[in-house]
């Protein structure tokens, strides 16, 4: 039972696009989140150990920012498996957007700020048939995770 607005098609043509990117998943989650502390600073501010960092290059090499953007990509993967399964997708989307609401309070702004950052990367890399393809998916997840912190009261 999908409560998503993906036909089986979709969720197929979904998985494919991400598996291109998830392939390099610490490098490429790598380059999403520097490309957001860069592109947008104020969202550095949530990480206390990436505060100090101003250049690209040092954010690249900082071990804590690759945890984070592998462990971003992790989450999403989990979800893109589940894209078929609405209870194991809202199990896996459900804890994530609390803890992110209340205990780290993260703007909910920032989840769509990273999936068009990666939807970019996907197009810039393996060009706009995979962004299209994934565009729906990063839709969902936004979707879910806003209702989620309105839930908590955002």
């Amino acid at each position: 039972s999908s409560i998503m607005s993906l036909s089986e098609a979709e969720v197929q043509s979904a998985r494919g696009a991400w598996e291109k990117i998830y392939v390099d998943a610490e490098d490429n989650g790598t380059t999403v989140l520097v490309r957001m502390f860069t592109e947008h600073p104020d969202t550095k501010s949530y990480f206390t150990h990436f505060k100090g960092m101003d250049s690209a290059e040092e954010m690249k090499q900082s071990d804590q920012v690759r945890g984070h953007g592998k462990k971003v990509f992790s989450a999403i993967n989990n979800m893109v498996q589940h894209l078929d399964n609405s209870e194991a997708f809202l199990g896996i989307v459900t804890p994530l957007g609390k803890k992110h609401a209340t205990q780290l309070k993260i703007d909910p702004k920032n989840f769509r700020i990273i999936c068009d950052i990666i939807l970019q990367l996907m197009e810039e890399k393996f060009g706009g048939d995979c962004k299209a393809s994934f565009e729906k998916v990063t839709n969902e997840i936004c979707t879910h995770l806003n209702n989620i912190y309105k839930e908590e009261g955002w």
